[in-house]
């Protein structure tokens, strides 16, 4: 078969497959995610061969250090893919769950039920683990999956997914409830992204381009997991040992994934000792500063001058700019203007500012005193996340169960007609 005659043979054996795994009960579904993560761990040495491959051409074809972490896996990442499995298979099962119900006039009896979505695409790159995150997550709401990863990873997906596929196999679950295109060829995207009639919700993961061509191209709904552009705001009032950790761990922790630091507002009337101390310590940790004229000032000169560009720029590695300004009003503009509505923090120890900031920042995770690192469903309780979301409907934030989920009307009744 040529490329578009196989994607559409998966996207009619994740609609069969969805069919029967629908009707699966908790039970089974759980039953299935402990023999999937039972196989990543009796294939960790398999999985890790894999992995080196794909590093070792990461590398070859000179990837930032930030990027090879994204796509690295060793054992203690791979045995906390298995934790994960093995903690989405302990949740509750959102199927099934009765939202409302209610009672009409006429004895109609109506309940508004949570059900799968069906066959969900996810079109990722860099990192592994997504394919393990969206497949169980996809495996433990009823969908079906069909997974395309990206190139820097292909051998690790293939290695992952066959591992999910055996575990779904020995429960008794059908294995093309998980389909991994193993192809690199880019046209796989655009075939996929054009089957509405198999395929019920694209989920893209990656790059602003890849996303854009998704969203250009898509007969489906898109479920965005855009840029990361995240702030953290030192107030004026501000506990500054506190708001020095929370910057060093929000931009240094990970630089690489989505929910880390870019940009640093700090209130004027904080920004010299604040940006005396905690600049120091960033350079000192080899982040690249980009400050504007008051930072520079107060940092020195191995702080570059900040372009606009850079408060829009999402860098995934240990680059960092900076910004003084006037107000928490100003700081909330600044975001507005510039930001992705991913993940923004103040520090402060005014909670009328606090409360400022949470109502009026428009973004899918807001915090107060915490660091945006948090900013994934594993933290937040989720066990995985398939992404996190920064549209607005029908999923915000870390998209887990829930989010794979729709909803129908079921209604009993004793013979009523309508007149």
């Amino acid at each position: 078969m040529n490329l578009q005659e196989t994607i559409e043979d998966f996207g009619q054996r994740a609609r069969t497959a969805s069919r029967e795994l629908a009707s699966c009960n908790t039970e089974a579904k759980n039953r299935a995610l402990e023999a999937m993560a039972d196989a990543v761990r009796d294939r960790a040495a398999t999985i890790l061969e894999a992995n080196a491959k794909d590093i070792t051409a990461a590398e070859a074809n000179a990837l930032t250090g930030a990027m090879i972490d994204r796509l690295r896996l060793d054992a203690k990442r791979l045995a906390g893919i298995e934790r994960d499995i093995r903690s989405v298979a302990a949740l509750p099962d959102p199927v099934g769950a009765i939202i409302s119900q209610w009672e009409r006039p006429n004895g109609l009896q109506i309940s508004k039920v949570r059900v799968p979505i069906g066959v969900i695409g996810i079109i990722y790159e860099s990192r592994p683990n997504v394919t393990s995150d969206a497949a169980i997550l996809c495996t433990k709401t009823g969908n079906a999956t069909i997974l395309r990863g990206g190139s820097e990873s292909i051998h690790s997906n293939i290695a992952i997914a066959d591992a999910l596929r055996h575990g779904l196999r020995f429960a008794g679950l059908p294995e093309d409830s998980i389909l991994l295109v193993s192809t690199t060829d880019r046209e796989a995207v655009r075939i996929m992204v054009q089957m509405d009639r198999c395929i019920d919700m694209i989920v893209p993961r990656g790059g602003q381009a890849l996303i854009e061509a998704v969203v250009a191209h898509a007969r489906m709904p898109v479920i965005k997991h855009y840029q990361g552009v995240c702030h953290v705001y030192v107030d004026r009032e501000a506990d500054l040992g506190m708001a020095q950790e929370i910057v060093i761990n929000a931009k240094c922790q990970r630089p690489g994934v989505c929910n880390a630091l870019e940009t640093l507002l700090v209130h004027r009337d904080v920004a010299e000792p604040f940006l005396q101390k905690c600049g120091a310590e960033l350079l000192r940790r080899n982040v690249e500063l980009r400050g504007d004229r008051q930072v520079r000032k107060i940092v020195g000169d191995a702080v570059k001058p900040a372009s606009e560009a850079d408060w829009t720029t999402e860098y995934l590695d240990l680059i960092l700019s900076a910004r003084v300004v006037e107000s928490a009003d100003a700081a909330i503009d600044h975001i507005e203007k510039y930001g992705s509505h991913h993940s923004d923090a103040i520090v402060t120890g005014n909670s009328a500012t606090a409360d400022q900031f949470l109502n009026r920042v428009d973004s899918a995770t807001v915090y107060w005193n915490a660091s945006t690192r948090f900013t994934d469903g594993g933290e937040f309780g989720f066990g995985a996340e398939i992404g996190i979301s920064t549209d607005k409907l029908h999923a915000r934030g870390p998209m887990a169960l829930e989010e794979l989920t729709t909803y129908k009307y079921l209604i009993r009744g004793t013979g009523q007609i309508r007149t």
